[in-house]
């Protein structure tokens, strides 16, 4: 921009017209219109905690007559006082100022009475003025008292027709027991409300000694106490709020849990964090439900009503209400920041204070409203005292001050006499005029002398008051003690000592050995271990998992609860989920569907789970085709919503297998037609997570790959077949080849077999686990089965109804970790 010199200044010569530079003017234009925005309008006070419309709502009302004790007046009439002799700017404004201050759900301790609609903690809008009534509430008379004793300066309304109080007297400290929030030019305040009796207290503390160390003063308030209730997880953000100014506190609603049933609970939410809009919260967690981004919620309904808050949640059977309200906390308002900022109006300019300096100012305030309260009050009691004593001079010669007053010819030429006969003032003179007879009998007399007396005392007390500052803080803690004991009540919000973090879902978890079938349709469900009862192998086997109709267990596996689960599709993909997060049934319970758990495509479904308790060893993967793949474990810690890709797989192929290993064991490919492959991990090369894999196994025509096992060379290889035999045999009796190979006979696949359904290595003290279609389940002990050669047929494991098949096997081995 091109400098303008001052030869380059317009001449204007045009009466009252000034030459400016726009830049200037702008400048300072801009800067008149913050001020006024910063001062005028947007931040509190110190000294009361009011901005300029509340302050102008309580003074009008207080001029009207509103008393906490009065009739109700309506807001229109209040608003219309407001606009018109103090705050020329909108009506909404005004009236939205007015109703908030009678909300007890946005201040701690409303100042007004309302009568009517004034909205409500769902969001709805007040009734129109029209409609709505109001009056003061006795605790902000307390906030008007003292007001005509000139305790406060009064400057002219905005057109100059009428006084209004620049501040008002504060009984009470205002600025902390409401809060106040606004925005300004360049700046904003953020202030929590306050409990009163812990306000109180602690300015007590301060004006016994203004030395007391910062950490003692804070020690005394526990913290912010909205009027909404809830919890403030933590103390880090209070001690920052108060020493600094500056701060941000965790707010989060307050719930219980209650049982329903046998195994399922709801979740009731008693109070909700402040200035949360509770309809807006209900919508917004009904949305997440209903885009699974939580889970385990099957119901929702509000049940509030006047006497408060009940929004309740009820859960799917066996689910965890902690880890449900960690996913609410985490993803709704149910827990919020309330970032705090203590801005305030101190001697004209905007600052930020901490605990220490509100308190100072405020107790600044009122030894100044008390200072200017008492020497109103001695001027009065000097002044009645001076006509008391001229009143007391007059009656002592009535006689002659009647003589004197009968025989002047006008009041002019008595004041005369009087003045002249008696020393008296003019004051005095005019009073003694304007008594009544009645005043000179004895008893009134006496009053007379009773009441200079007490005037006297009065005045002595007065005077003794301006004369220590000691009295006057001792008047200011009385004060203060008056507000704990009229207005004192119990904290609303609870302050949870803990780190401001939210507690991890694994530790609300106890640690549990669990069993997690899914069935073909795809139904997931958690059973502790405990509830599978040991049996001898040949047995009928108990109910594992009810099944709708023309649904089977397709696949189990056993976790400890708070385990990682790597759910791996048929298409090629990795999801991630924790253990305690799959809700936990009976056995004869269906589980719930997994399209609700996970984010599935059309056609896609879950075809092996893993479960980790760290990412770290091998992934082999095994296609349909005989494709095999291994890549670091590493590689897939990182979550994303909707998985990733774990393989890249070939034209109808499809995922159907994958293990977890350390990268030295010996592989083994299990065959449907009864073929196994064996080599050794350490010939299959690392690929990284994009790539497509190998060649595993040959397979010969119309058989396709089931499965593949880690082992060691002591395992023995459980084959299980679909028919419901079985055999043990040791895997050291199967040649180790090369990877790419068409194996050796593993189980003949018989008519009476049918093809081989589950190929496991195990151990002598592990368990079996074997489940149908039907959902009918054994389990009984390895050892239970002979070992015998490589190519037999083997002995039944489980006596089938007709047309059952045996879908899947497991083994539960004694450390809890499983092969499936």
């Amino acid at each position: 921009m091109t400098e303008t010199k001052p030869e380059d200044k317009p001449d204007i010569q045009v009466k009252g017209i000034t030459p400016r530079i726009i830049e200037d003017e702008m400048q300072k234009s801009y800067l008149n219109y913050s001020m006024s925005v910063i001062v005028g309008r947007a931040l509190p006070d110190v000294r009361d905690g009011l901005k300029p419309v509340h302050r102008r709502i309580l003074y009008a009302m207080s001029q009207l007559g509103m008393t906490h004790d009065k009739p109700f007046k309506k807001c229109a009439r209040i608003v219309g006082e407001v606009l018109g002799k103090y705050h020329p700017h909108g009506d909404v404004a005004v009236y939205d100022s007015l109703v908030r201050m009678a909300q007890d759900f946005s201040l701690r301790y409303p100042l007004i009475n309302g009568q009517g609609n004034f909205g409500s903690i769902d969001g709805d809008s007040p009734a129109a003025m029209r409609y709505t009534e109001a009056r003061l509430h006795k605790i902000a008379e307390e906030m008007l008292e003292d007001l005509e004793k000139n305790t406060v300066i009064f400057a002219p309304n905005f057109d100059n027709t009428l006084k209004e109080p620049t501040v008002l007297p504060s009984k009470l400290p205002n600025l902390l027991i409401n809060g106040s929030s606004g925005i300004a030019v360049g700046m904003a305040t953020n202030i929590p409300p306050h409990n009163v009796t812990e306000v109180c207290d602690t300015a007590i503390k301060l004006i016994d000694n203004n030395e007391i160390s910062d950490d003692e003063l804070i020690s005394t308030i526990k913290g912010p106490d909205f009027p909404t209730g809830g919890m403030i997880i933590g103390r880090a953000g209070i001690y920052s709020m108060y020493k600094t100014g500056r701060g941000k506190v965790l707010v989060r609603a307050k719930t219980h849990i209650e049982q329903k049933g046998k195994e399922k609970n709801i979740i009731i939410v008693d109070e909700i964090p402040y200035a949360v809009n509770k309809s807006e919260l209900v919508k917004e967690i009904a949305n997440l439900i209903r885009d699974k981004k939580v889970n385990g919620i099957t119901d929702l309904r509000d049940e509030s009503d006047r006497k408060g808050i009940r929004i309740v949640f009820e859960l799917k059977q066996g689910m965890n209400p902690e880890t449900v309200l960690n996913q609410l906390f985490r993803q709704t308002r149910l827990e919020t920041t309330f970032g705090v900022i203590m801005l305030a109006i101190v001697g004209k300019k905007p600052k930020v204070l901490d605990l220490r300096n509100i308190i100072y100012n405020y107790i600044a305030h009122r030894k100044e409203i008390i200072t200017l309260r008492t020497k109103f009050d001695l001027d009065k009691a000097k002044a009645r005292l001076h006509i008391v004593e001229g009143l007391l001079i007059a009656l002592r010669d009535i006689d002659k001050t009647v003589d004197l007053i009968k025989k002047s010819k006008s009041v002019d030429e008595a004041r005369e006499k009087l003045i002249a006969n008696f020393n008296l003032s003019l004051e005095q003179v005019n009073a003694i005029l304007d008594m009544k007879l009645q005043r000179i009998t004895s008893l009134e007399q006496g009053k007379l002398k009773d009441e200079a007396k007490e005037l006297m005392e009065k005045i002595k007390e007065f005077e003794s008051i301006l004369a220590s500052e000691q009295k006057i803080l001792n008047i200011i803690k009385a004060d203060l003690e008056e507000m704990k004991k009229k207005y004192g009540d119990k904290r609303r919000t609870e302050i949870v000592e803990q780190e401001n973090e939210r507690v991890s879902d694994e530790k609300l978890v106890e640690e549990e050995e669990s069993v997690i079938t899914i069935s073909y349709h795809g139904y997931v469900k958690r059973t502790p271990v405990a509830e599978y009862k040991q049996q001898s192998r040949g047995g009928k086997g108990i109910i594992a998992a009810g099944t709708k109709e023309e649904d089977f267990v397709s696949d189990l596996f056993s976790a400890n609860s708070r385990d990682n689960v790597l759910f791996f599709t048929n298409k090629g993909k990795l999801q991630w989920m924790k253990v305690y997060e799959i809700p936990k049934t009976s056995r004869q319970a269906k589980g719930s569907a997994l399209v609700n758990l996970l984010k599935l495509e059309e056609n896609e479904k879950v075809t092996t789970f893993i479960p980790v308790k760290n990412f770290s060893g091998y992934l082999i993967m095994i296609t349909k085709k005989g494709i095999i793949k291994k890549t670091e474990l590493a590689e897939f810690s990182n979550q994303r919503a909707g998985g990733i890709r774990a393989i890249n797989l070939r034209d109808n192929d499809e995922l159907v297998n994958v293990i977890l290993t350390d990268g030295k064991r010996k592989l083994l490919i299990a065959t449907a037609n009864g073929f196994a492959v064996r080599f050794d991990e350490q010939k299959l090369r690392q690929m990284g997570r994009s790539a497509s894999g190998v060649r595993g196994a040959r397979l010969r025509e119309k058989d396709e790959v089931i499965q593949i096992t880690a082992s060691e060379d002591e395992d023995l290889l459980m084959s299980i077949t679909e028919n419901g035999y079985g055999k043990r045999t040791k895997i050291s009796l199967y040649p180790m080849v090369n990877r790419g190979g068409k194996g050796v006979i593993d189980i003949k696949c018989s008519e009476r077999n049918g093809n081989v359904v589950a190929a496991l290595a195990l151990k002598d003290t592990d368990d079996v686990m074997v489940v149908t279609k039907n959902g009918i389940s054994i389990r009984f002990n390895a050892n239970d089965i002979n070992v015998v050669g490589r190519n037999t047929q083997g002995v039944r494991l489980i006596k089938l109804d007709a047309g059952d098949k045996v879908v899947s096997a497991v083994v539960i081995k004694g450390n809890g970790e499983n092969n499936s």
